[in-house]
């Protein structure tokens, strides 16, 4: 692959935050092909994150709200990868519905997404035993007191916009009355 194919693409940034120093090729995993139309130049902290997923850090990737519009292919997949891996965040499933892939491009970001991370699935349910995802809106089952605040959460309040704890399928988090709290998803349903 050349150095200078990517540097010229890029303008010597890197193609997922545009930072402009530490620039190395990275070879997009379960690519079609190796070449410089499946490779993209990455600076040092996107590859150190890409590669190690406990050392993410979500508003680092604030940055794909931009380069997901890019024209080339290769850094749509990887902003599609990351936009999925974060997902449980909330505002990256919001960028995921808004991205346009073609149907080939799309097949080739998911082909690394069954790679990624596959058994440790968590999957968040609600009471009933339905699917929660980020941006759900949910119901409280229950009159619910929030710790660290006189506030009781009544029965029957909408929680909208819950994001997913990443780590624990037994909570979500939402804002009540402008209060931002972790509540356990047996005392919800979605709405």
């Amino acid at each position: 692959m050349n150095l200078e194919i990517l540097r010229e693409r890029s303008d010597s940034t890197c193609e997922l935050c545009a930072a402009k120093n530490n620039l190395d090729i990275y070879q997009i995993p379960d690519s079609p092909e190796e070449s410089a139309d499946t490779s993209i130049l990455l600076c040092r902290t996107c590859k150190e994150q890409i590669e190690n997923p406990e050392k993410v850090q979500p508003n680092h990737w604030r940055c794909l709200n931009d380069s997901m519009w890019s024209q080339v292919p290769a850094v749509q997949v990887m902003a599609y990868r990351m936009l999925h891996r974060l997902r449980t965040e909330g505002w990256p499933q919001d960028l995921l519905e808004m991205m346009y892939l073609e149907d080939d491009i799309k097949a080739w970001a998911k082909a690394g997404l069954k790679t990624e991370g596959a058994s440790e699935e968590i999957i968040h349910k609600d009471s009933n035993g339905a699917v929660l995802e980020a941006g759900d809106t949910v119901m409280l089952t229950k009159d619910l007191n929030v710790k660290g605040s006189s506030l009781t959460a009544k029965r029957g309040t909408a929680v909208r916009r819950i994001s997913l704890v990443h780590d624990n399928a037994e909570q979500i988090e939402g804002k009540i009355e402008g209060q931002q709290i972790v509540i356990l998803t047996k005392f919800v349903k979605k709405a």
